[in-house]
């Protein structure tokens, strides 16, 4: 399956295969910065993976080898069409998706790009992958959500370097820090962004996205512990911990169907 807004000059490309859903932003040739359309687009392909059950899994990378993404477009930022809070409304749909995503970061990574590989779960570099956030130096705050979600996922010292200082960091540092999960060849990207994805997609996910959801709750202080325990149950009733159970004892691979 491909969503795009043409099919002969797609932005933003929506592919499903099985469990694992792909998403690419497809604007090399501006970094791959997203305009207000990409917007409503990347929000488009994230409802359409939250409504498919059979998805299990998301990845977010872009096309080219230089830019993951360069965020908002500064254009439009000028022109009054692009603004925080428009960006704002993409960032918090991909935080709150209900399955994991990881987030391959193919090349440099700048302004809202940063904020959007923060939105993920997983983030994996490749070892030219450099970071610059320079909302600084153009007169730009970031909305409140943005600015909780540097701390809650870095700190606030490491979200002071990169908001407040406008360092520019490089890949083994950006691992360091815990920006990045992993860094590897700009060639093995794909690779290990496809084995994660595939060993996620295995897992048992009503158990995966349970646990998703309770500790992103619990780094937020947001953790609804009513629903938090309902979901304990509910795995504890499903058909998914029978067959964990089954495949585990009889030295199986488990096939959970989600229920």
């Amino acid at each position: 399956m491909m969503i795009s807004p043409t099919l002969a000059d797609p932005s933003i490309v929506l592919v499903v295969e099985g469990a694992v859903a792909h998403l690419t932003l497809n604007r090399p040739d501006r970094h791959n910065a997203l305009e207000a359309q990409d917007i409503e687009l990347f929000r488009t392909c994230l409802a359409t993976v939250e409504a498919d059950e059979n998805v299990r899994v998301l990845v977010v990378t872009g096309s080219g080898s230089r830019t993951f993404c360069a965020g908002a477009s500064l254009k439009q930022m000028h022109t009054g069409d692009m603004s925080g809070d428009v960006f704002e409304t993409l960032t918090n749909d991909l935080a709150a998706l209900r399955v994991p995503t990881i987030c391959a970061v193919n090349g440099g990574v700048y302004g809202g790009g940063a904020e959007i590989a923060l939105c993920c779960d997983f983030r994996i570099g490749v070892t030219t992958s450099t970071l610059s956030v320079p909302a600084a130096r153009l007169g730009i705050c970031y909305p409140v959500s943005g600015l909780r979600r540097y701390v809650e996922r870095l700190g606030l010292g490491v979200a002071q370097r990169i908001l407040v200082a406008n360092e520019e960091l490089g890949a083994d540092e950006l691992l360091d820090l815990g920006f990045f999960d992993r860094v590897v060849e700009p060639d093995r990207l794909e690779e290990a962004a496809g084995a994660l994805a595939r060993r996620i997609a295995g897992l048992a996910p009503l158990a995966v996205q349970a646990m998703k959801r309770t500790l992103v709750g619990i780094a937020a202080g947001t953790l609804d512990e009513e629903r938090a325990r309902a979901d304990v149950e509910a795995c504890m009733r499903s058909s998914d911990l029978q067959e964990g159970l089954r495949a585990q004892r009889e030295g199986e691979e488990p096939r959970f169907a989600g229920r």
